[in-house]
């Protein structure tokens, strides 16, 4: 048994003929090119699936992992950030009507949670919530073995979970949201502003003295060579999430968290106090049950994620 996944990112759009057992039998990408507008996107989405299904067109269906808001029932998308003209398309039906095959679409990190639960992290957890983190911090919850929407398919947002009610506006129109701290732009732009008091770290060597190459990804190898603001700023990321998930958990009584992600690669460095202040944070009988654990699908997730939409309503 066999699915095909497509993962509709905001540079790439990616595709894969995935077996039962999560592995990946052949992928592609071509680039999005959002900014040539929402009809050529589609169009890229057909080419990016047209190159699997000339593969193997013997698939149980097609799962597309999408960003903006989803009707996993309608199958459709709408107002995905950064593809100008996109208000509300039908994806599901273009592409069944196209390729002949069942289609289900979902959220990304929804697709991703799903991924989790049918090939990953997630496979012996009947209950967890699912983070992502990267450019912004997504989420999706997986409760008694079914993913739950909410009342109009927009439960998980994990990201628009305040941590400082006086905060930095977020693009949602709220403030102080966790995406607005810990979303990697957000971490370039507060080292920038902290390494004037820091110039002796090892960041600077790493990136550069105009920090030209900074990412997240250099405060993980400055961290590695020992550099304590490198240290500091993790522990501080931790600590945010933390404070975040902390409330998600009361919340809802979920105990296990699947974190997934570029920032999720800071390793121990991150999981060790985020883990110390999650505890710290949760109710006192929750404490004991609460666990982390990291994303198995890691690069894949797009696919896998998407692909298991096909064996999940299969």
């Amino acid at each position: 048994m066999k699915s095909i996944g497509i993962d509709l990112g905001g540079t790439n759009i990616k595709a894969g003929l995935v077996d039962k057992s999560g592995k990946i039998l052949f992928k592609t990408s071509v680039p999005t090119e959002s900014e040539l507008g929402y009809k050529h996107v589609i169009e890229q989405i057909i080419k990016a699936t047209t190159i699997v299904i000339e593969k193997d067109d013997d698939v149980v269906g097609i799962g597309i992992g999408a960003p903006g808001i989803v009707s996993a029932e309608e199958g459709t998308v709408k107002s995905p950030p950064n593809i100008p003209g996109w208000k509300k398309v039908n994806l599901g039906k273009i592409l069944s009507d196209k390729f002949g095959k069942k289609v289900f679409v979902e959220n990304d990190a929804n697709a991703a949670a799903i991924g989790e639960y049918i090939f990953g992290a997630g496979k012996t957890t009947k209950s967890f919530i699912m983070v992502t983190l990267g450019t912004g911090v997504g989420g999706g919850i997986i409760y008694d073995g079914k993913l739950f929407r909410g009342e109009t398919g927009g439960a998980g947002e994990i990201g628009h979970v305040t941590i400082n009610y006086k905060g930095r506006k977020c693009n949602c129109g709220s403030y102080g949201c966790i995406e607005t701290y810990v979303g990697n732009q957000r971490i370039v732009e507060k080292v920038k502003r902290e390494i004037k008091s820091n110039p002796d770290s090892k960041v600077v060597e790493l990136a550069g003295e105009k920090l030209e190459t900074l990412s997240p990804k250099t405060l993980y190898d400055a961290a590695k060579l020992g550099d304590e603001y490198a240290i500091k700023a993790i522990e501080d990321i931790a600590v945010m999430l933390g404070a975040a998930f902390a409330s998600t958990v009361n919340l809802l009584d979920i105990s296990t968290i699947i974190l997934g992600g570029g920032v999720s690669g800071f390793g121990n460095f991150l999981l060790t106090p985020l883990k110390k202040n999650l505890k710290e944070r949760v109710l006192a009988p929750n404490r004991p049950r609460v666990k982390i654990k990291l994303s198995k699908l890691k690069n894949d997730a797009g696919i896998k994620g998407a692909s298991s939409l096909a064996f999940y309503h299969s």
